[in-house]
């Protein structure tokens, strides 16, 4: 298989699909697929795709750059896959591929947080060091003066691990914390996005509960809604069947990857339609009390721009999504959804960078904001 550097050298010659579900009749609007075709044209990556998921049905389609192809019989179910004549790009993306999700892993160990609170099992105005006595100590630092809020809004100040790791390190979250603490913190009550957060927030779910935050995600979030796509994998290095390829930025081939890089602040693997589920039922109320939800959409604490593993983003046409983005080597993911969970859009990428920074936001313009005749 060619690596991505020398796709980016090629006629781009796409391959859209689009599938819609059964329950709707309505074409899906040609803006989105024409926003996800430009991930491939302008913004250089090799494959692209999306699901939507409101009131009249299920939308999926996918994008792709020309690559090796590989006989159909290898890519899943029939009709998920063109051309029509045997073969198939090999980066293409089928719908129940699993991919890692990176960051996304927060909302889901946020919700276990929350969760946690309303069973009065903790409260977020705890200190850190409350649950994780004299481990965050140096440097300046002090868990002593540290709330749970302030890690789930990214209002710490801790430093993040992964400025030193890039991602690539295997750590155990006692390393991964060392390494933030070294480092002297920065103003306190500010908003500065750490991955080091999360992992201490995984580490006090397992002190309240004695069991990982992984187990606890599952038992609480991914059984109850019946996500069969979605894991923690640990330490395992490979992708659940089936998959496809990834790719990080110089084009090398990282689809085994060992997801103790990032452990709680981004272990997941999933799938589109676990994400859309996940998101929806946890924006309509299924997966918390109201007070709950209610401080998890409350962005005041991080001056309105992060709520608690989710934030908003108000688009041009006014429209204000709420959901999250997830990058680790070689996958990026976003996930949006409106505020009443009727509507909601996943779309990924095989890569972990997008050339065009505009791209994302009209892709969900594209999709949210109302369209003309």
């Amino acid at each position: 298989m060619p690596p991505l550097r020398t796709l980016l050298t090629l006629p781009v010659s796409l391959v859209l699909l689009v599938l819609a579900s059964t329950t709707s009749t309505t074409p899906a609007p040609p803006a989105v697929d024409t926003a996800l075709t430009r991930l491939v044209t302008q913004g250089r990556i090799p494959a692209a795709a999306l699901l939507t998921d409101e009131g009249s049905g299920s939308h999926f389609a996918h994008v792709e750059a020309p690559t090796t192809a590989v006989p159909t019989d290898a890519a899943g179910p029939t009709g998920t896959v063109r051309p029509s004549d045997g073969i198939r790009p090999a980066d293409a993306i089928r719908p129940a591929d699993h991919f890692r999700a990176g960051s996304i892993t927060k909302s889901f160990v946020a919700t276990v947080v929350l969760q946690l609170a309303a069973e009065h099992r903790l409260s977020l105005s705890d200190s850190v060091d409350a649950h994780l006595p004299g481990l965050v100590r140096g440097s300046g630092n002090d868990g002593r003066a540290l709330t749970l809020r302030a890690l789930l809004t990214h209002t710490s100040g801790l430093a993040d691990f992964t400025a030193d790791t890039k991602g690539t390190l295997s750590l155990t979250p006692l390393q991964a914390v060392r390494i933030a603490i070294a480092h002297p913190p920065a103003e306190r009550g500010r908003f500065e996005y750490s991955n080091t957060n999360y992992v201490l927030l995984g580490m006090v779910v397992e002190q309240v509960t004695g069991r990982s935050y992984a187990t606890e995600a599952e038992r609480r979030i991914i059984t109850p809604l019946h996500l069969t796509g979605t894991s923690f994998p640990g330490a395992r290095r490979s992708l659940p069947d089936p998959h496809g390829r990834a790719y990080a930025a110089d084009g090398s081939d990282v689809t085994d990857l060992d997801p103790r890089v990032a452990g709680a602040a981004g272990e997941l693997v999933t799938t589109l339609a676990d994400l859309n589920r996940f998101y929806a039922a946890l924006l309509r109320g299924d997966l918390l009390p109201p007070r709950q939800l209610r401080e998890m959409l409350d962005t005041s604490t991080a001056h309105g721009l992060y709520g608690m593993g989710l934030y908003s983003e108000k688009l041009p046409c006014g429209t204000t999504v709420w959901g999250h983005n997830g990058r680790i080597t070689g996958s990026y993911v976003r996930t949006a959804a409106t505020l009443d969970a009727r509507r909601v859009l996943t779309f990924r990428v095989n890569t972990d960078a997008i050339a065009d920074p505009d791209l994302e936001p009209a892709l969900l313009a594209a999709e949210f904001c109302p369209r003309t005749p």
